[in-house]
């Protein structure tokens, strides 16, 4: 029989403070170049001479982004502080994977840099999902083990707080990735997805709160619609200021706050009936940051818990046993949990 072994371990302090540094410096540049850093390039072939920003969006595609003309010195530093500044970003988030830190890919960071750019997370859009895990993870310096994930969730509980309309499929597009709308079922259900070619290509899905799973939700802000999750109200309220590291680049995000994301997995891993292994996935991440908060941040999760909406609450009570077979070795949060019953 093999060796329990803890659900997770933490870090290094200097290579979280690195994090700490990757992540400050990212909210200080505002808009992110998208795609690899890129070159500044000139091109003169109408009598005049400008720059340009070449760079990859998407692998094996080469853009080029207007930059000034060839006179306008401030267009021009400014840029190249921006390339050099992301070339560092990039550099640092590559050591950080080697780490361990968690790190999605470069086309989810293709849409996570277009989400921040346009201002969506500010205006109230929240990551969630297990990319929402990962990003915990790494807030909290802790190293566990992530079934990778090939879905972008995102959320909103209320109207985003935007100037105007920003339409989501076009906004998608824009990444230069080639995605497609996803047909409701039945097919004349409007859709709440998008996704690239292929079985296992990226999917982004808007969710949003809901009685009934599955239920349609319109999001004029977006002109698009969300599908609806139960108890999503109690998951996105309160939600946080954090990053996720795509790519080569560090983006700041919106997160549900750790401990009602704990619940809302915990009552998630209840429900997927027809689909046990993503049931386990979402035990095992509640279990991870359950562990994560009683044993390093001495949280009480007992005071959390009777916040949590009734079905949470027996949902979580529903699954001790195997919550508590995780935890063999850690026998801290094993009676943290026995203290719910």
């Amino acid at each position: 029989m093999a060796p329990r072994q803890s659900l997770y371990r933490f870090h290094e302090l200097p290579i979280r403070t690195l994090y700490a540094e990757v992540k400050e410096r990212a909210r200080a540049m505002g808009e992110l170049l998208p795609g690899t850093p890129g070159t500044l390039v000139k091109r003169a072939g109408t009598g005049h001479a400008y720059w340009y920003r070449s760079y990859y969006p998407v692998p094996k595609k080469r853009s080029e982004d207007f930059v000034g003309p060839e006179g306008d010195q401030a267009a021009y530093e400014a840029m190249t502080a921006r390339i050099e500044l992301s070339e560092w970003t990039a550099k640092q988030v590559a050591a950080l994977a080697k780490l361990g830190f968690q790190v999605a890919d470069k086309s989810v960071a293709a849409v996570l840099v277009q989400l921040h750019n346009l201002g969506m997370f500010e205006a109230g859009l929240v990551l969630v999902g297990t990319l929402a895990y990962m990003s915990w993870l790494n807030e909290y310096g802790a190293l566990a083990a992530v079934a990778r994930t090939q879905d972008i969730d995102v959320a909103r509980s209320k109207t985003l707080k935007l100037a105007t309309t920003v339409p989501f499929l076009s906004s998608m597009r824009a990444t230069q990735l080639p995605f497609l709308r996803v047909p409701g079922m039945p097919s004349h259900r409007p859709s709440t997805s998008v996704m690239l070619r292929g079985i296992e290509g990226l999917r982004v899905d808007v969710l949003a709160p809901g009685s009934v799973l599955g239920n349609i939700i319109a999001v004029p802000e977006l002109d698009w619609h969300a599908q609806a999750v139960p108890y999503y109200d109690y998951l996105l309220e309160d939600s946080q200021s954090a990053a996720m590291l795509a790519g080569g680049h560090c983006v700041a995000v919106r997160l549900p706050s750790v401990t009602r994301m704990i619940w809302h997995k915990f009552y998630a891993s209840t429900h997927r009936t027809h689909e046990p292994s993503k049931a386990e996935k979402d035990l095992i991440q509640a279990v991870t940051l359950a562990a994560i908060l009683v044993e390093q941040e001495s949280v009480n999760l007992r005071e959390f818990f009777r916040d949590a909406p009734a079905s949470l609450r027996k949902a979580t009570i529903s699954r001790l046993t195997r919550i508590e077979a995780l935890l063999t070795e850690h026998p801290q949060t094993t009676e943290a949990f026995r203290e719910l019953r």
